[in-house]
């Protein structure tokens, strides 16, 4: 494996592994690239190979500063075998379906990043109990002081796994289809976007009356998106 290009300041160094070896003009190291797509993206996939196989399971995720968290179920052997190994985080927008002339030419705008590094476990309930909150409060603002505390039996049903960042590489598309060349052709040629959207709320149906939707959750909806 070559050596990794020294990375600019505020960029990943440039490895082998996170190198962007196809249509590389799309890519970006840049932190502020990667950490967009991360903040913006609700779900990752989180890839580990555990006794020679290899397993790729989603997860919500959150990030503060260059650290990567998500969580799971104590139990979960993935999360269990996970600690101390070499995983690789992914997360992807889709941002419309690109329409060209031909099969060939079709594509999808996207937001795309892959991270890198060794998984590790948080210990203590303190700990977990930070990490969630902050999982919280980055998806629902001024949520976490509304609920009720959590139990000591449901910390230690939670597993929480960070990582620092080591290596990461973002990749987007954006724009019209790219075979201009063929406008001539009479087919219809063009992006169909895609967004993703919180609909109208639903209350459970056990909620007893007289309990509103609060202001923050409301606004979050009236908003149209995630983030």
């Amino acid at each position: 494996m070559s050596d990794p290009v020294s990375p600019q300041p505020d960029s990943y160094p440039v490895t082998e592994r996170n190198r962007v070896r196809r249509e590389h003009e799309r890519g970006s190291y840049a932190h502020a690239d990667v950490h967009a797509i991360l903040d913006a993206t609700p779900v990752c996939h989180v890839g580990y190979v555990i006794d020679g196989a290899p397993y790729v399971t989603p997860t919500l995720h959150w990030r503060v500063g260059n650290r990567v968290y998500w969580h799971g179920s104590a139990a979960s052997r993935f999360l269990r075998a996970a600690e101390g190994t070499r995983v690789c985080l992914t997360c992807t927008l889709m941002d419309g379906y690109v329409m060209a002339r031909s099969a060939f030419h079709h594509s999808v705008n996207y937001r795309s990043a892959m991270v890198f590094g060794t998984a590790r476990r948080l210990e203590g309930g303190d700990e977990i109990t930070t990490a969630l909150r902050d999982m919280v409060e980055d998806l629902f603002p001024g949520r976490w002081d509304t609920l009720r505390p959590m139990t000591a039996q449901e910390l230690k049903a939670t597993a929480v796994l960070w990582m620092d960042i080591e290596e990461a590489s973002a990749k987007t598309r954006s724009g019209p289809p790219g075979d201009t060349a063929e406008a001539e052709v009479p087919v219809w040629a063009g992006v169909l976007p895609m967004r993703t959207v919180l609909d109208a709320p639903q209350g459970a149906p056990e909620l007893p009356p007289g309990i509103e939707l609060p202001p923050g959750l409301a606004a979050l909806v009236a908003s149209g998106g995630l983030r």
